[in-house]
């Protein structure tokens, strides 16, 4: 499922207008949504039930370049990573 087609079953399950759908789909996992916005600032998102985003930080390192095997150096950063809630793990394995 691609953000349009989340926006129109959006739109269908909760009787709203695509528009409004897609606002709300947007307020949420846009780029600078709410999630995000949580997740720039260093906080969690735990939705009880369905998971918890957060913001990990990966420390530099050297690795290699698979196809000349020399040693590069990898840049630090911060990863966003989603643990899902034991609701969602069980109702994918119910």
């Amino acid at each position: 499922m691609n953000k349009t087609e989340l926006t129109d079953a959006l739109a269908a399950e909760v009787n709203l207008s695509k528009a409004d759908a897609g606002r709300a789909v947007e307020a949420l996992f846009g780029d600078s949504g709410l999630i995000a916005r949580e997740m720039k600032a260093g906080s969690r998102v735990q939705i009880t039930g369905f998971g918890t985003f957060q913001a990990k930080q990966r420390k530099a390192r050297e690795g290699r370049d698979p196809r000349t095997g020399a040693t590069i150096h990898i840049k630090a950063a911060t990863l966003p990573t989603f643990k899902a809630g034991q609701a969602l793990k069980d109702a994918l394995n119910g």
